[in-house]
């Protein structure tokens, strides 16, 4: 029984046959040419001298020949033109084309001086101004035909795809760098269902313009006339990060009419490489924030990652698992993954293993309570650096188990610590919340006692570890947020629940707030609070809107808006500091620090006695209890 093997590449002898076979062909017909044109009917160039005319094309020509085009065919392999595949052909690869043949012109022109000079019985006494003509005609013909064979592999090789495929018409807003390289993406890869017929641009200098052949017909605002007048069905927006009310405006004005809205990826991610422009992805929350990627001083954070060995709590979470994604990337000697989700642990194992990063990581199912296997833990692994992400993070559950969340957020912390200290960890990390502040439920009251322990910590005899904490407000997407809860809702038909129409609170998106607290890691002192700036706090029930607008329905009419109560514990909007703590600026411009009254090492021990003390009781006392330790906590008793 035979089995078909797969097919093989060519071989280097294989691909230098060919390639010289092409180039070689196309370097004799320039040469060749050019002797036509210089020689071939005009007698006012050479002079009377027939003889001469005759000895340079039924001579000299042939002599040419034989040396010019090895010499061509050496200098394009030496410019990688014999290592790329033969119809991927772009303008970095035209650049090295075109150099190889400056360099054969070059040697064509001086090599006379050094073998007798021009005449027809000296084989390398190429005329200088047919060295000019031979170099357009051999750039025009090896760039035009690479083009060619380009053109037509895209063309022939997409048609299958393309026949079966109903095309989208679409305009692009934007005649930007990202809406260029869109349109250039959308050419380049045929079959992908999608035909781009115009630009539109805020711009008015650009129209009437054109961009790879499509024109620029005006502004934004003719989006209502796409429909009938150019039988648009799709608006691919491709606008600054910075554009968020306009990207707002322009969706709902496409929606309106019955268009589709996607977006183009951000410009960072297309210059890094990790996608294409035509990777689109429908308009989200993220990009109505309308605040431009924090720039991270990368240089900073590799020096502290690279090399070292990391842990991070709460791996399987939505923050801790963007942790290790990024941390991973900075190539650490070993990245240790702790949770007690034996589910979610597994998925960011497998991403991680997916993305390359399989040799760096150990996964390990561990209760950051438990102080056995903790101990365990550090003893094994010595963590020079310490991500804790682990948390009991939602505010009703928290409030009906008050005990839990001081369990888990505060003594889970504590203990942590204190191990961080016992194996002299460089760098202790606290992911904390705004919502520690001036708190009003469990959650953050037992943040706020999170916080009081790393910055008593700090004055540990014998420390030598940096502790610090950071505070960041809600994360856009991250697991029980209330951007997933409005999708699931607008997929069920509604309602859409809003606790109260004025409550406002802060976002980011979790790459932002990740690559901040890394950043926050490198800035930060020891026994600092560190706080991440997040814009102006956007209001509940606009991003309600917003995101039943992006899914295509109107709300109070398709979808309905409903207001149910603010829930135990909750605020209106979230507070940025205590009372008492005072403000400082650091290197970072999206980074500040907080300084306030800090416990020292020696008052830990009686505080978190009383923490565990108040484990066990009811509810009610258990929050009466935390006021005593946090007098600013205001709780919620039923």
């Amino acid at each position: 029984m035979s089995t078909l093997s797969p097919r093989q590449p060519p071989s280097f002898w294989g691909r230098l046959g060919f390639f010289s076979f092409v180039y070689g062909a196309l370097a004799a017909l320039a040469l060749w040419f050019s002797y036509e044109i210089r020689f071939g009917g005009s007698h006012l160039l050479i002079g009377s001298d027939l003889k001469l005319q005759d000895g340079f094309l039924d001579q000299q020509r042939w002599s040419a020949l034989l040396w010019v085009v090895p010499l061509k065919i050496i200098l394009l392999g030496f410019w990688g033109q014999f290592r790329g595949v033969f119809y991927y052909f772009r303008l970095h690869e035209a650049l090295r084309m075109a150099a190889a043949l400056v360099f054969a012109a070059l040697v064509m022109m001086l090599l006379p001086n050094f073998t007798g000079g021009i005449h027809y019985t000296n084989p390398w006494g190429v005329p200088r101004s047919l060295v000019l003509m031979d170099f357009n005609l051999s750039l025009l013909l090896f760039v035009g035909f690479r083009v060619v064979i380009r053109a037509l592999r895209e063309r022939f090789s997409e048609r299958a795809k393309s026949g079966a495929t109903v095309l989208e018409r679409l305009a692009i807003v934007g005649a930007g760098q990202a809406g260029e390289q869109l349109a250039t993406d959308l050419f380049t890869r045929r079959g992908h269902g999608l035909e781009p017929v115009c630009f539109l641009d805020d711009d008015v200098a650009k129209h009437g313009l054109e961009i790879h052949g499509l024109p620029v017909i005006g502004s934004p605002d003719l989006i209502p006339q796409l429909a009938e007048k150019y039988n648009i069905t799709e608006v691919i927006l491709a606008l600054p990060v910075t554009s968020a009310k306009r990207v707002q405006e322009l969706t709902k004005l496409a929606t309106t009419h019955g268009l589709r809205v996607l977006a183009v990826p951000s410009m960072t991610d297309l210059a890094k490489g990790k996608i294409r422009a035509t990777d689109l992805r429908p308009v989200s929350v993220e990009d109505l924030l309308g605040r431009p990627p924090a720039k991270l001083d990368d240089a900073a954070i590799d020096q502290m990652l690279r090399g070292r060995t990391v842990l991070v709590t709460g791996a399987g979470g939505s923050i801790g698992q963007e942790l290790c994604r990024q941390v991973a990337a900075r190539l650490p000697s070993r990245l240790i993954l702790v949770d007690q989700c034996e589910v979610l642990l597994y998925q960011t194992e497998q991403e991680l293993i997916q993305a390359g990063a399989g040799a760096l990581i150990t996964p390990l199912i561990a209760d950051i309570t438990d102080e056995k296997r903790m101990r365990q833990v550090f003893t094994w692994f010595k963590p020079s650096i310490i991500l804790h992400a682990a948390a009991h993070k939602h505010v009703p559950l928290m409030e009906a188990q008050p005990g839990e969340a001081l369990k888990n957020n505060t003594l889970g912390t504590a203990l942590l610590a204190e191990l961080a200290s016992e194996v002299q960890a460089e760098k202790f990390i606290l992911v904390s919340s705004d919502k520690a502040i001036n708190p009003t439920n469990v959650m953050g009251a037992s943040k706020r006692l999170a916080e009081l322990v790393i910055q008593g910590m700090q004055s540990r005899p014998d420390n030598v570890t940096q502790f610090l904490a950071v505070r960041f407000g809600n994360v856009l997407g991250s697991s029980g947020s209330v951007i997933p809860i409005f999708r699931k809702q607008i997929a069920a038909g509604g309602p859409v629940t809003v606790t109260h129409p004025e409550v406002k609170r802060y976002f980011m998106t979790i790459p932002e707030a990740v690559g901040l607290v890394l950043q926050s890691a490198t800035q930060g002192q020891g026994g600092d609070i560190l706080v991440l700036e997040m814009g102006q706090p956007l209001r509940i029930l606009d991003v309600a809107r917003q995101l039943i607008e992006l899914s295509g329905f109107r709300p109070d009419v398709d979808i309905e808006i409903k207001i149910v109560g603010l829930r135990p514990g909750e605020k209106l909007v979230e507070e940025l500091q205590h009372v008492g703590e005072q403000y400082h600026t650091t290197a970072h411009p999206r980074i500040f620090r907080f300084l306030g009254k800090a416990p020292v090492y020696t008052q830990l021990q009686p505080m978190l006695s009383r923490v565990e003390a108040l484990v066990a009781l009811e509810r009610n006392q258990c929050k009466q209890g935390i006021k005593e330790l946090v007098p600013e906590y205001l709780p919620f008793l039923d």
